[in-house]
C-alpha cells in the first residue's frame, strides 16, 4: 500500500511538473513574443487583402499544428464569418507520397509551392527542432518566388535561422522541449487566428 501511495504521489508530482513548465515557458514567451506575433498577424492580413494564399507546413506534430491553422481559415475560429485562402501542404498524401518516391523527401512540401504559390503569398512554417530539410527547401522556393515566410520555431533555430531574409519573421519559442514548444506553438496559432479575425472582421 505505501509503495502504491509513493507512486501515486510521484506521478502527481510529474503531472505538476508538466503544469508548471508550460505555465513558465508560455508566460516567457508572452514577454519575447507577443510583438512578432502582432506583426505577424499583420502581414498576414495584408497578404489576405491583396488576394493572396496563406501556405502553411511542417512535419510530424508540426504537421497538425499546420493543418490547424489552415482549418481555421477555411472555416472558422471561433465566429462564423467568410472562409479565408490557406493550403496546407501537409494534407495531399497521395501527392506527399509521390514526391517522396519519384524526388526525394525533402521536396515534398517545395514542389507544390512551386507550383501553387504566388508573389505576395506568405508560407507560415512550424517545427520544433529546426533541422528539418524539407522545411529549408520550401524556405528556399519561397524567396525564389518571392513569397514571404513566418517560421514558428523554437529551440537554437537550427538549419531554419541562417536562412531567412530580414523581411521573414521567425517566432521562435524560448525552450529546448519538444513538448513545450508545440504547446506554444498552438497557443501562437490561436492568437493568429484571434488577431486575423479581428482586423478583418472587427
Amino acid at each position: 500500500m505505501l509503495s502504491n501511495t509513493k507512486s501515486l504521489m510521484s506521478l502527481q508530482d510529474r503531472i505538476i511538473n508538466h503544469f508548471s513548465d508550460s505555465i513558465q515557458v508560455q508566460q516567457d514567451a508572452l514577454t519575447y513574443l507577443s510583438e512578432l506575433i502582432e506583426f505577424a498577424s499583420q502581414q498576414m492580413v495584408s497578404s489576405l487583402l491583396n488576394d493572396k494564399k496563406i501556405f502553411t507546413c511542417g512535419n510530424g506534430r508540426s504537421a497538425t499544428t499546420a493543418q490547424l491553422l489552415s482549418s481555421a481559415m477555411l472555416n472558422q475560429f471561433e465566429r462564423d464569418r467568410p472562409s479565408l485562402p490557406a493550403i496546407n501542404l501537409t494534407t495531399d498524401i497521395a501527392t506527399i507520397t509521390a514526391v517522396a518516391n519519384d524526388f526525394h523527401f525533402d521536396d515534398i512540401f517545395a514542389k507544390q509551392l512551386r507550383s501553387l504559390g504566388q508573389s505576395g503569398d506568405i508560407l507560415l512554417i512550424y517545427t520544433d527542432g529546426n533541422n528539418s530539410s524539407n522545411i529549408a527547401k520550401a524556405i528556399t522556393t519561397a524567396h525564389d518566388k518571392e513569397i514571404s515566410i513566418i517560421a514558428i520555431t523554437g529551440n537554437d533555430g537550427g538549419l531554419i535561422a541562417p536562412l531567412l531574409h530580414e523581411t521573414d519573421i521567425e517566432i521562435r519559442v524560448p525552450s529546448n522541449s519538444s513538448s513545450r514548444i508545440h504547446e506554444v506553438h498552438i497557443l501562437i496559432t490561436h492568437c493568429l487566428c484571434d488577431l486575423i479575425d479581428h482586423q478583418l472582421f472587427g
